[in-house]
């Protein structure tokens, strides 16, 4: 079936009708691509290369939204094998911006070349294979939870597609915020979150085992919450809860910290942040608002995270290494 064909069969908004839009838009632009001398046009080479490269967010709603839905099927393969391929072409993508920053431009048109035989192999599988299966494989209702996940990732268009259905269309999907989800097997006690199901004691294991100190004030001012992570940065003991959180911190620090939750409060401001050295080790503080969907202030999260180590990272690490 040609991509003409599939899209007389789907409607706009149907996330296989934004993938055929955005092929449209890869094609113009690796024909821009092709017609460009990059020394002799530098900026205009590089804004049409920056487009080009807002394919990661075709790949990711790929990984993300369509390959899981036909995982639930059975059908794998592309998650397996065309995953691999998008980070080929990633790794293509940093190579041309390196060459571009150290002005190589022979290396440049070679290996943008080399992205283009790569995508337009890419869109060939897509159009013949990938896409007629998963129209075959996967029901409306899966398209349209798609179609709303795609929104948290985004896409290579400067404007969003169409809802999917629109609002003249008479299917009515049940709510992802109450339907349990019959094609994962939840512990009966689980309970749902924005997204997903866990039980209290993998919610706690959650907290425990996240490498950061996390502590929840809320709009009243009074502690509710605190992880208890294996190696805390500062102490907390169960004393804490309830307790009203200006005396939770030392006198020198409680008016900056009841600034900051006036500001949270009024919305003036959504975020703090501060590094301080504790214990010769540098201690990186943060505060952020929480508010509910209508934007009202709920309360704050504080996180601590001993920051040392990770300030030492540089380059690359793709290898497994384990010290025995």
């Amino acid at each position: 079936m040609s991509q003409q064909e599939q899209q007389t069969k789907i409607i706009e908004g149907h996330p296989i009708h934004t993938y055929f839009i955005e092929t449209d838009l890869i094609h113009q632009l690796l024909e821009e691509l092709k017609e460009i001398n990059p020394k002799e046009e530098f900026q205009k080479f590089y804004n049409v290369f920056n487009h080009l490269a807002t394919v990661e967010r075709r790949f990711e709603r790929k990984e993300n939204q369509l390959f899981p839905f036909l995982e639930q099927k059975g059908w794998t393969g592309p998650s397996r094998n065309m995953w691999s391929f998008h980070d080929t072409i990633r790794e293509m993508f940093r190579i041309v911006r390196k060459n571009l920053e150290e002005q190589d431009f022979t290396s440049v048109k070679h290996n943008t070349n080399l992205i283009a035989q790569s995508l337009y192999r890419l869109l060939d599988v897509e159009e013949n294979v990938l896409f007629p299966n998963a129209l075959d494989m996967l029901s409306e209702e899966d398209w349209i939870k798609m179609r709303k996940g795609e929104d948290e990732i985004g896409w290579m268009l400067s404007e969003s597609p169409a809802k999917f259905p629109n609002e003249t269309t008479d299917y009515i999907h049940p709510s992802q915020d109450t339907e349990r989800r019959t094609d994962v097997v939840f512990d009966e006690k689980a309970a749902h979150y924005d997204e997903g199901y866990m039980t209290i004691e993998q919610v706690n294991l959650l907290f425990k085992t996240l490498p950061i100190d996390l502590t929840y004030v809320d709009e009243n001012n009074k502690v509710i919450f605190y992880n208890r992570g294996e190696e805390r940065v500062f102490p907390r003991s169960a004393g804490i809860i309830g307790r009203e959180v200006r005396f939770c911190h030392p006198p020198k620090s409680v008016d900056t910290v009841l600034q900051i939750l006036e500001a949270f409060r009024k919305g003036d401001q959504n975020e703090a942040s501060f590094w301080i050295n504790y214990k010769e080790r540098l201690i990186y503080i943060r505060y952020f608002a929480v508010r509910d969907a209508q934007k009202r202030y709920k309360g704050v999260i504080e996180m601590s995270q001993d920051i040392t180590d990770i300030k030492q990272i540089n380059g690359e690490k793709r290898l497994l290494e384990w010290n025995n």
